[in-house]
């Protein structure tokens, strides 16, 4: 064993928060940062190219490659669980999609135990990290290093979709991550000058610009902790182990399915599960790889009358023309997710936020590429927000090089069931609405056979996805709660020197797609490292329907 490399800090993983800790943690100079990616360059035009997301996401080369087990509630369907491995993690193969979550979320994650984290509490965060483009005034953040747009919206089923929601009775919305999310409105993407805007660019490659930063291409195996303090990672690199030592922290930023593992592997874990795989238990955590949880979502699809969709461009033709203007010019279709209307709203009266999110596509095709409907079309990607089932991360053998089995543990709740019938009835009736009735033809998926509720939990079984928003296994919590795995400064309990911040830490998930509240983790946690004191919470209040107990409209 060689053990050469030495810093400060070392973060495993460069995704998400590992990018944004980075560069906060080198940005005074003061401290040496190693960080240590598995994955390789993020660069090409796969990656960078906006409309190409569906490729990265579907290669062995920037995918980790893990798929859940058998799931019992879906058939006993194995769904694929996407997580990047490569220069900027899941956010350079991500659908580029960029939701804060709403403002209850953060404060019910204080309620759990999560103390500092309120909205009032990250709301500074999320105005540090970000550089809006058309945001609204005062609400967001204007010269950070993450940039977010809108998408141009000339197609005009993106403003048939808003009009839908309005005559539906729901709420409009400018800015979903400003005062006001529940409505209909634009959807924001981290797009930057027609290239994907993934942490690696906005973060890591300033980052690394510094004297005083350094990345190492290593697979980490474990963690070494010697007297309860962790003091550096073993990774293996050209096929040697080596360790990278750490004089300050070691912080974990490996996703909700890889921290947690990296942990359980290190001996922090349920102490009988690591037993049973011979692994020495330096703290027993019983919460580690637990409380797993993602959003799940359907495509509700409906034929176009008109042939205005994506479809006329979906021939390998077009897309040659659509990917040469990209190269040249950075703008065009190539320049888009093509996610450019959302809207969050709520299921029923009582629920006080919104806990459905529309994605909107003038397109009928599916998220992995495959499938295209054969006909012009258009459709909603629509799912509840904060199932009630839970799943875990668990060991499958000692073997670092082994994946983890990953249980969802989908639709195990009835309540979701229900949930998910609603989201399909209510996306009929927005389909329904006048202000499509120049483009609707016919509902392709489910079909309009499909009416009665056995009929409809059929399709969910079937067809019901994940929107790849896992979080939630190394639950962030009081220090004195058997169940928490770090404490509000992201501290693992029971060893010192060890962090862990990434969306594994969220004690419930968050409203819409989980790329800003992980950066905003790696920013926040930047500061509870570095003994700085937080930055100042916001007075600003949040916009709540004034309606939410009598109607969900």
């Amino acid at each position: 064993m060689t053990a050469s490399l030495e810093a400060d800090f070392v973060i495993i993983g460069s995704g998400s928060a590992g990018s944004a800790m980075a560069y906060r943690l080198s940005e005074d100079g003061k401290h040496s940062v190693i960080v240590i990616e598995y994955g390789g360059s993020d660069f090409g035009p796969l990656i960078q190219m906006p409309s190409a997301l569906s490729i990265p996401m579907n290669m062995a080369r920037y995918d980790w490659g893990f798929s859940t087990e058998p799931e019992p509630h879906l058939g006993g369907r194995m769904l694929v669980t996407p997580r990047g491995k490569v220069l900027g993690g899941s956010s350079s193969i991500n659908g580029m999609v960029y939701v804060r979550g709403h403002a209850r979320d953060f404060d019910h994650w204080a309620e759990e135990g999560a103390a500092g984290w309120s909205y009032a509490d990250v709301l500074p965060y999320f105005k540090r990290m970000e550089h809006s483009h058309g945001g609204e005034e005062g609400w967001r953040g204007t010269d950070g290093p993450l940039h977010i747009k809108r998408g141009p919206r000339l197609n005009p089923l993106y403003a048939a979709f808003a009009d839908a929601g309005r005559q539906a009775g729901f709420e409009l919305t400018d800015d979903y991550n400003g005062s006001k999310q529940e409505g209909f409105g634009p959807m924001e993407q981290t797009i930057h000058h027609g290239r994907r805007w993934s942490a690696a660019n906005a973060y890591l490659r300033p980052a690394l610009k510094r004297r005083n930063v350094s990345l190492v291409n290593g697979f980490a195996r474990r963690i070494v902790i010697e007297n309860q303090r962790a003091v550096g990672v073993e990774i293996v690199t050209r096929k040697q182990i080596q360790v990278v030592k750490a004089r300050r922290e070691v912080i974990i930023a490996a996703s909700s399915i890889n921290s947690p593992k990296l942990l359980m592997l290190s001996g922090i874990g349920p102490a009988a599960h690591l037993r049973e795989h011979g692994i020495e238990v330096v703290a027993d955590r019983p919460g580690v790889g637990q409380n797993l949880q993602d959003h799940m979502e359907l495509y509700i699809q409906q034929e176009a009358t008109q042939p205005i969709t994506l479809y006329s461009v979906l021939n390998p033709f077009s897309k040659a023309l659509i990917g040469a203007r990209w190269l040249l010019f950075k703008s065009g279709l190539g320049a888009t997710n093509h996610f450019e209307a959302a809207a969050f709203v709520r299921s029923k009266p009582g629920v006080d936020y919104p806990d459905i999110q529309y994605h909107f596509l003038p397109a009928a095709i599916r998220y992995d590429g495959k499938s295209a409907a054969k006909s012009h079309g258009f459709q909603a990607h629509v799912g509840p927000m904060r199932s009630k089932s839970r799943g875990a991360i668990t060991l499958r053998s000692p073997d670092p090089w082994e994946k983890p089995q990953i249980r969802f543990n989908y639709m195990s709740h009835p309540d979701d069931w229900a949930d998910f019938r609603h989201c399909i009835r209510l996306t009929r009736e927005i389909f329904g609405q006048a202000a499509f009735d120049p483009f609707r033809g016919e509902e392709i998926s489910p079909g309009s056979h499909v009416q009665s509720d056995e009929q409809l939990d059929d399709f969910i079984r079937e067809h019901a996805e994940s929107a790849f928003h896992p979080c939630g296994t190394c639950r962030m919590g009081r220090a004195d709660d058997p169940k928490s795995v770090v404490d509000p400064e992201c501290r693992v309990i029971g060893v010192d020197g060890l962090r862990v911040a990434d969306s594994s830490i969220f004690p419930r998930i968050t409203n819409g797609n989980l790329n800003g509240p992980s950066i905003m983790t790696g920013e926040k946690a930047a500061d509870h490292i570095l003994g700085r004191t937080p930055l100042a919470p916001s007075n600003q209040e949040p916009w709540i329907n004034p309606r939410w107990q009598a109607s969900d409209r």
